[in-house]
């Protein structure tokens, strides 16, 4: 059996697959699960101090839809091409009781080798990092700080900051590492043009790691009612964005160097889709909404297919970070083909 481990920075995950925020890590039990069918760890449902951001999780709705933009049963067996489109807010409970939560989370994860991370949303800077400061002080082992979340523009003012540029990423990131010694993943926007610059940014300021990248805002008529889907703008992921993360996985990796670890997420969806993530230059994977719409078995069968693949190819994971990023080659590089483009035109 080859092996899945791999390093994040200092911290030694037992494998790459990392179960992102979402909604079904609001109660433990759903911790619980993900950690029962394999994660290598489970990043629990973000919180902040501001109140919209928690009374938004009670006006949250959710689509599954297919190609065509037409709606899929939730019935936790969608089809490969299904997108998640959905508007969401943050955990329910108060800050204390959120904390009390993830201390008893990531001691769970430890009995299971694996951890359960402390994730959150910006609303105030300064309430961040007094927040990071309390993490630490309650013994959780990892912090994930997501500046890039979707709704933040659409949200209630105040509740959820959404950042783009590097200068605010490296503020931002300066001051948490000076406020807390934890390992401190920075979650980035996909929303700006900025991104290889902003995960720079992150890494010079201390982060270690960053994770790439949140999803996009969508907006998307119903051609039935004539209105839009969900009553608004709304964030939107799925596998066909996963070209789109391994694109800027290795434009960024150019930019901070291949020994930085980058996590990716948005379009995972197997354990091939791992494997491509990696092959782009991740070191581990956080999948989300595969997991959330398809059931906790969708870990379990990710991570067999990942070993299966591992096995089949005789490589360990670690072996697999960066190979195809490290094969690219320019336009000016590909070999002149005369007249090839002929055989892609309409008949």
């Amino acid at each position: 059996m080859k092996k899945l481990n791999v390093k994040i920075g200092k911290t030694r995950l037992k494998n790459p697959l990392i179960c992102g925020s979402g909604e079904h890590f609001i109660e433990l039990d759903g911790i619980e699960r993900a950690l029962r069918a394999g994660a290598g760890a489970v990043v629990i449902k973000s919180t902040n101090e501001s109140d919209a951001a928690k009374t938004q999780l009670e006006k949250t709705d959710y689509a599954l839809l297919n190609s065509n933009f037409e709606k899929l049963p939730w019935d936790f067996n969608p089809p490969r091409d299904a997108s998640l489109f959905n508007r969401s807010g943050l955990h329910p409970k108060s800050f204390d009781e959120w904390l009390d939560l993830a201390v008893t989370a990531d001691r769970m994860a430890a009995e299971f080798d694996a951890y359960s991370i402390a994730s959150l949303i910006p609303a105030s800077v300064d309430q961040t990092i007094e927040y990071a400061k309390k993490v630490e002080q309650a013994g959780i082992r990892i912090l994930e700080v997501n500046v890039g979340a979707p709704h933040g523009e659409e949200a209630a003012k105040g509740a959820i900051l959404l950042e783009r540029q590097a200068a605010h990423i490296e503020e931002i990131t300066k001051a948490l590492r000076k406020a807390v010694s934890i390992p401190l993943w920075i979650k980035l926007t996909g929303q700006s043009q900025e991104i290889p610059a902003m995960v720079l940014a992150a890494k010079d300021a201390g982060a270690d790691t960053v994770t790439l990248m949140g999803r996009y805002m969508a907006f998307i008529p119903d051609i039935n009612t004539q209105a839009p889907m969900l009553g608004t703008h709304a964030a939107y992921g799925g596998p066909w964005a996963l070209p789109l993360t391994c694109h800027w996985l290795v434009k960024s990796r150019e930019k901070a160097g291949k020994k930085y670890p980058i996590l990716a997420t948005n379009g995972a969806r197997s354990g091939h889709d791992i494997v491509r993530f990696m092959l782009a230059g991740a070191s581990g994977v956080q999948m989300t909404s595969a997991i959330f719409s398809g059931g906790y078995g969708v870990i379990t069968d990710a991570m067999r297919e990942l070993q299966d693949y591992l096995n089949e190819k005789n490589m360990d994971a670690t072996d697999l970070i960066g190979l195809a990023a490290d094969r690219v080659k320019t336009y000016a590089d590909q070999d002149r083909k005369e007249d090839y483009w002929r055989q892609f035109t309409p008949k």
